[in-house]
């Protein structure tokens, strides 16, 4: 897959690919291992292959033959790879230009393209778990990827609102009734109860498929049950993804493709055998069929997922078709991309599975404080207290209703950054005293340096919003041009994350680009000609152009991960 490439990137690849007969959008153009061999590199190798040369002489050869032009200072052969110097001056008006306009994250990657995310996904009459929390965020953080890189993005919410369990809910409701105003917490106790109830007593078992056949066949009474439930949920799902910032641009539940099932059982019937009564679709290199209707004639997930799989299809003509659910799903998933193939469906070859691992509590004092919670809002809730007692702490003279502002963005900040900053195949062991903290690896840490260079703004007394008469020549130290290379990885790291379905990616970004920024900022410290904020006017414009420059990809990069970037903390 071929990086992208900034105007910047643009010029080596191409300086490259001039003399070597290749187009520049085939060249990988990345940072070099160490800051002494230069800015840029360009390997030789797959040049090397097609002139049948060594690719130690093809570098040392098109090096040789490169003359400094646009932002290209130099450029040197060591070993196999291209080396190039840029010109600071060039590279930072385009760099800073670019971050102020909000234009670095190439807008015109998905231009045309259109992608599907099924994301979140409850089931209704149950809480939203904190466990929901992983697939909330790494699909909602894909949504906005895939949204700034110019995607038209449907994100889905599929709602987990028919099946057997339903029956349960509704025949424990039949049976022993609950107290007004009926609410999810009161659905979920009358689940747990007839889950417990029927170990000892078989005819329940019969009682909730029975309700769920009622449901099936459009039962009046039944259905009128089904949908309230489903209104208190979803108006208590609602809830928490207003505090997350999310919003679906599609909330059809599993019940929505009802109809269909007499349409894909026709469809699927020459696939179909009988098994015990139920009716089955073996699959190639499967050691078991995909069961898509049980004995008692109820439909299961699977079917359903055909209708949805289906009609997003016929609805979207997606290019891409993302199904974010724990990697416990993953053979169901392959199972249901093998069949729609099956079934002559070749754009299946579209979707994909976006596993992710579990999430754990860990550590003494989280386990302590979280042991027994088991809902998303009240994680966030408890992580907002512990905020504010950080800030009071740390800036005791912050304004009441500003904490009143920033405590809930920087809990729930510190909680999703937390569930996205570990690569999404990996199980996470959540520390809430690690993920509130202001130092180390944490939502917050990256928060307090957007919040930092706000507070620069402020103390100079100027926001610098477009490079128009800054003197970028000023920009002389190392430490300046190390957090200027930081930010030109930016794009190149979006364009990753959105191929690889990885928000983490863009998380471990911005934990280097804040330390790049706090290594420079801090050199003033001992220093004082090295302070952002220095007597020679032109000097302390550059460095707040820079400044500027790192708090907007900072803020596009905490949006990226749908986590707010509070200017006060």
């Amino acid at each position: 897959m071929p990086t992208h490439h900034t105007p910047v990137h643009l010029a080596a690849a191409e300086a490259v690919a001039a003399r070597a007969g290749v187009a520049a959008t085939d060249l990988k153009v990345e940072a070099p291992p160490r800051a002494e061999l230069g800015d840029l590199a360009v390997g030789c190798f797959a040049i090397a292959k097609a002139q049948k040369k060594n690719p130690a002489q093809v570098a040392q050869e098109i090096a040789a033959a490169i003359t400094p032009h646009g932002p290209i200072a130099s450029a040197t052969a060591t070993g196999p790879f291209v080396n190039f110097r840029l010109d600071r001056t060039q590279t930072y008006r385009w760099l800073v230009d670019a971050a102020l306009r909000g234009t670095l994250v190439p807008g015109q990657v998905g231009a045309g393209k259109t992608i599907c995310i099924d994301y979140s996904s409850p089931n209704i009459s149950k809480h939203l778990a904190y466990h929901h929390i992983r697939g909330t965020t790494i699909g909602h953080s894909l949504a906005q990827i895939f949204r700034a890189l110019g995607y038209r993005v449907v994100g889905i919410n599929f709602l987990g609102d028919w099946g057997a369990t339903h029956g349960m809910v509704i025949a424990a409701y039949e049976r022993w009734g609950a107290e007004e105003p009926l609410d999810v917490t009161k659905l979920n106790e009358l689940y747990v109860r007839f889950r417990e109830e029927a170990k000892n007593n078989p005819i329940l078992e019969q009682e909730a498929r029975n309700t769920f056949k009622r449901l099936e066949d459009g039962d009046p009474h039944i259905r009128a049950l089904w949908q309230r439930f489903r209104d208190i949920s979803w108006a208590e799902f609602e809830e928490i993804y207003k505090l997350l910032g999310i919003e679906f641009d599609e909330i059809r539940g599993e019940s929505a493709y009802e109809p269909d099932m007499p349409r894909v059982f026709e469809e699927l019937r020459p696939l179909l055998e009988e098994s015990e009564g139920a009716l089955v679709v073996p699959l190639e290199g499967e050691k078991t069929p995909i069961l898509l209707k049980t004995k008692d004639g109820t439909t299961l997930y699977a079917t359903r997922d055909v209708a949805a799989a289906e009609y997003r299809w016929n609805t979207y003509h997606f290019d891409r078709s993302l199904y974010v659910v724990d990697r416990g799903q993953a053979l169901h998933f392959r199972q249901l991309f093998k069949l729609l193939l099956k079934a002559g469906h070749t754009w299946a070859t579209r979707c994909e599975h976006v596993p992710y691992g579990l999430i754990k509590v860990g550590g003494k004092r989280s386990a302590t404080r979280l042991g027994g919670v088991v809902l998303m809002r009240d994680v966030f809730r408890i992580a907002e207290a512990d905020v504010r007692e950080v800030i009071a702490k740390v800036n005791p003279n912050l304004p009441p209703d500003v904490v009143d502002d920033v405590a809930p963005k920087i809990g729930i900040g510190a909680v999703v950054f937390a569930n996205l900053a570990t690569q999404r195949d990996k199980d996470i062991d959540f520390d809430l005293d690690k993920a509130i903290s202001l130092e180390g690896d944490s939502g917050p840490y990256v928060q307090y340096s957007h919040a930092r260079c706000a507070s620069i703004a402020r103390k100079a007394g100027e926001t610098i919003t477009s490079i128009e008469g800054v003197d970028f020549g000023k920009l002389a130290h190392d430490a300046e041009w190390e957090v200027a290379k930081k930010l030109l990885e930016f794009p190149d790291i979006v364009v990753r994350a959105a191929d690889n379905s990885e928000p983490h990616g863009v998380a471990h970004y911005l934990l280097q680009l804040a330390g790049d920024f706090s290594r420079w900022y801090t050199l003033g410290n001992s220093d004082p000609s090295l302070r952002v904020l220095v007597d020679d006017p032109d000097v302390r414009r550059a460095r707040l152009a820079l400044v500027a420059a790192v708090q907007a990809v900072l803020a596009t990069g905490l949006s990226l991960l749908g986590i707010a970037a509070p200017e006060q903390m």
